[in-house]
């Protein structure tokens, strides 16, 4: 079923879709080259707004760019997630009334507001050292309880009531259909933020500009929404974390 759906969103709307997609992680690769060879970039774009990119001050600038790079993270990371789900409510258009932009626009609203709540988390981090320019945690106390966080928010009622809701987009959107494309947006947003947001959270234990990070847990969050494949992975994955904390918390990672 999700196969079928993925191969009928060839639409310009779709194409829109996926072209925000790449320029979002276009954007992001471009940004982590600040921190790596830039002799190319710096020759073209100059060497002053590569070097100040991607290196967050505790001010009001910092926290903007903080903001920018969890926004286009969460475009990036998360609409990839959400593509069955969007392409179940694009198909209901041909027998009702249905708005797909609205629906995205309400679902990254909530995933921009988490990118707010992140960037104050991250400069609260940064101000308190617990956290270094890049977003990577410097204490193995801290990367042990956030491991620990995600990995036991792997067995919460909640987590798995959310999961439910995004592995069966079909019946979560005849539930709400009435509400309109912008209600139930935000309501897919919020049940996906349910579902990831602990996992989110673990790019200040792998680097907030890593990309390896971001295309691992990516693709984690899309398989753990698919019906057929995401049950054999969400409990595997949270002992994973478990054991991952305990090693770091004694030192033995």
């Amino acid at each position: 079923m999700v196969s079928e759906h993925i191969r009928k969103m060839t639409g310009w709307h779709w194409i829109g879709l996926y072209g925000a997609i790449l320029l979002a992680w276009g954007v992001l690769y471009a940004m982590s080259l600040s921190v790596g060879d830039l002799r190319e970039l710096r020759a073209i774009y100059g060497a002053e707004f590569w070097a100040t990119l991607c290196v967050v001050s505790p001010d009001g600038a910092g926290f903007f760019r903080l903001f920018l790079m969890w926004s286009l993270m969460s475009v990036a990371m998360m609409a990839p997630t959400a593509l069955p789900a969007f392409a179940t409510y694009d198909d209901l258009g041909a027998v009702a009334q249905t708005n797909l932009w609205k629906l995205i626009v309400g679902y990254l609203v909530v995933w921009i507001s988490f990118s707010l709540l992140a960037s104050g988390l991250q400069m609260v981090l940064l101000v308190y050292g617990a956290v270094d320019q890049l977003g990577q945690s410097t204490s193995r106390y801290l990367s042990a309880a956030l491991l620990a966080i995600a990995g036991g928010y792997q067995f919460s009622h909640v987590k798995e009531a959310c999961l439910s809701k995004c592995r069966a987009p079909l019946t979560f959107f005849m539930q709400y259909f009435d509400e309109g494309a912008w209600r139930n947006g935000l309501r897919l947003g919020l049940v996906c933020l349910g579902c990831c947001w602990a996992l989110m959270c673990l790019a200040f234990v792998g680097g907030v500009m890593n990309l390896v990070f971001m295309g691992l847990a990516t693709l984690l969050m899309v398989v753990e929404k698919l019906p057929q494949l995401g049950t054999y992975i969400t409990k595997p994955l949270g002992y994973g974390l478990l054991c991952g904390a305990a090693l770091i918390a004694l030192g033995l990672i």
